[in-house]
């Protein structure tokens, strides 16, 4: 990430590394040798446990350093900036879970949501586009997979999970993001991807049968309340198999020229892609998808996103109306 304009606070990409090797993972209903059983097979046991919360910070000159600490931005306004949301409360427990891709030669972790697609057979996962593409590379993520509900799996095993892991058939991101040289102050603008899936999990079904949230293509007012969730991994959080939230009236970030939120929230590395709802029931039962985590600033106790708009809407579309491969939308 760069710094954003006049400030010497550089911006903190909340992934975190995982290592490698590999064996067999849980059964599926696609054929033998498919794309989702050789992903589902790189992701055992250990490579999921082993993942390990590594933040960095974006410098000027394009190089990622280990976090510093310097004073951050001010914090929003939030009721709640970091806790764990109850075992096993409404749909949004199923449907928010771990991301895990490849990139770059190196493996990863995210967070992400199923979202309602209007499809039956799909099924999309909202998530971060620095969880899906590598802008150094130009090159999408391999190995993509979701697995929802990774609260109730301390064991990190798809077989033996509540629900098991879906794979990505093809990853969707904007080009205002792509097209950027690494996570700049403009990438921050489009950092949405979506992952479309077909059946998969223990059973073979659509991941949206599980439940799913619609997505909401427009900005919100200053003091507009939202609830961010994630799996953040890092400090605190680790080993981070626990489903977190933060709540609160959102605010924007003012280093980057008010064109993205912020929102009080301490997630940590893990939590990039989490989903921000509006019109949130405390059920978690009911929502709206209306932004994600996407940055934090070093030192600073605020969690930031995009504001989803027209651009959102075009990636989405292509996700949900074309059947081949991976996509730059224009």
């Amino acid at each position: 990430m760069r710094r954003v304009p006049r400030r010497s606070v550089a911006l903190v990409v909340l992934l975190a590394l995982v290592a490698l090797p590999a064996v067999v993972g849980p059964a599926s209903a696609a054929s033998p040798n498919s794309k989702h059983d050789r992903i589902l097979a790189y992701w055992t046991k250990e490579r999921i446990k082993s993942a390990k919360p590594r933040d960095f910070v974006r410098q000027p000159g394009g190089n990622f350093v280990p976090a510093r600490k310097p004073a951050g931005p001010p914090s929003g306004s939030g009721n709640t900036t970091g806790s764990q949301w109850p075992d096993g409360k409404g749909t949004m427990y199923r449907v928010v879970g771990r991301v895990l891709f490849t990139m770059d030669g190196g493996n990863w972790i995210c967070s992400g949501s199923a979202a309602t697609d209007g499809r039956g057979d799909i099924s999309v996962v909202m998530t971060a586009a620095h969880c899906a593409y590598d802008q150094a590379n130009k090159a999408f993520a391999t190995n993509w997979m979701f697995f929802p509900e990774f609260d109730t799996t301390p064991t990190y095993a798809c077989q033996d999970s509540v629900h098991g892991c879906w794979t990505a058939d093809r990853l969707v991101v904007h080009s205002g993001f792509a097209n950027e040289p690494g996570f700049t102050s403009t990438a921050t603008l489009y950092d949405w991807a979506f992952a479309v899936t077909s059946v998969g999990g223990k059973t073979g079904t659509q991941l949206d049968a599980l439940g799913s949230f619609p997505i909401a293509f427009t900005s919100y007012a200053s003091g507009t309340g939202v609830r961010a969730t994630g799996y953040p991994a890092g400090g605190k959080y680790a080993p981070g198999y626990e489903l977190i939230y933060c709540s609160g009236g959102v605010a924007f970030d003012a280093w980057n020229l008010n064109r993205t939120y912020r929102l009080s929230c301490d997630m940590t590395g893990g939590s990039s892609g989490g989903p921000w709802y509006t019109s949130f029931d405390a059920s978690g039962n009911s929502g709206t998808l209306s932004s994600l985590n996407s940055y934090t600033y070093s030192g600073g106790n605020s969690m930031y996103g995009p504001k989803f708009n027209a651009y959102t809407q075009a990636t989405w579309t292509a996700a949900v109306s074309t059947d081949t491969g991976n996509a730059v939308v224009p």
